[in-house]
């Protein structure tokens, strides 16, 4: 039976904790950062910015969907890695999430198919991604390599190339993808390696019992722990050496002192992780994401003082 707490908690706030917020945040910010990578940002106070606004609320559809059919597939393992969650808390039914997901889904794939043909694309593969990722019988989840690749092909790949080619194309510009976003897209795809394979470390024990093989359980949560810290750091020292290398609109000078920074405050958080504690791993891998957050932030402003 629910606690009264439960039931009486508003459905919107369950709905945004159904949203995943750290996703959502990821999703938002990779949207906005493209547009203005994309063009001058007055532009966004004209047509540009309504068609930048639509592909903002499809692209937030098809986060929804992903993230809600991943826990409607794993409700039962969520009770134990993740008893916070609404459909595994009991604040609402499966039933209502399923609706909210096929909602979701219909709201992204109507916004992309009147919006042009590389916001349609970007879309559809990421909810194809998503789906074969979470839902039986394919379940690409339970393989830790393919997990990890569906995770970055959509989040570096997919959202990144996509959605600039859309932005492009609503400027009436030739898809050109600039060394700027080649950049990016590799800094994206390379870190969400990270925050793939550090992800299922503070959820070893549900995937041990229901048998959902992942790095962690396959090399331990030090190796992996210390195999996701280097990979970071392998990004920052990547983008400064990318910016030196290639012809971007960044400010070299500051793009390089700011990573700089950013690779120490990641030594300095890592030493104080206790991975014998479930909070402090869980702590560790949401500064994760604010680290992948910054970097479409750090694009946008060393964009614009160049």
């Amino acid at each position: 039976m629910n606690s009264p707490s439960l039931r009486n908690k508003p459905f919107w706030r369950s709905l945004w904790q159904f949203s995943r917020p750290h996703t959502i945040i990821g999703t938002s910010l990779s949207v906005w950062a493209l547009a203005f990578l994309a063009t001058s940002p007055e532009k966004l106070f004209g047509l540009y910015g309504w068609g930048v606004l639509t592909a903002w609320i499809a692209c937030l559809g098809g986060n929804v969907f992903i993230v809600g059919l991943n826990q409607l597939t794993d409700i039962e393992i969520d009770k134990i890695n993740k008893p916070h969650l609404p459909v595994a808390a009991g604040e609402f039914s499966a039933k209502t999430g399923w609706g909210i997901v096929a909602l979701a889904g219909a709201i992204a794939l109507i916004l992309s198919i009147f919006s042009g043909l590389w916001l349609t694309v970007t879309v559809c593969s990421s909810l194809m991604i998503g789906t074969l990722y979470s839902l039986p019988p394919v379940r690409l989840k339970r393989f830790p390599l393919l997990a990890a690749m569906c995770i970055f092909t959509v989040r570096g790949v997919v959202v990144n190339l996509g959605l600039f080619a859309h932005f492009q194309q609503i400027l009436q510009q030739s898809v050109v993808i600039t060394p700027t976003v080649w950049l990016l897209t590799a800094f994206i795809i390379v870190f969400t390696v990270a925050i793939a394979i550090f992800k299922d470390v503070p959820d070893m024990e549900g995937d041990q019992q229901y048998r959902i093989r992942t790095f962690t359980l396959l090399l331990g949560k030090q190796k992996i722990f210390q195999l996701s810290l280097g990979i970071i750091g392998a990004c920052y020292a990547g983008m400064i050496g990318g910016v030196w290398l290639l012809d971007t609109n960044l400010n070299s000078f500051v793009f390089t002192v700011l990573h700089i920074l950013l690779a120490a405050v990641l030594i300095i958080r890592s030493q104080a992780v206790n991975l014998d504690l479930k909070p402090e791993i869980t702590s560790f891998y949401q500064f994760i994401w604010k680290l992948f957050f910054l970097e479409y932030i750090l694009f946008i402003v060393v964009n614009l003082l160049s």
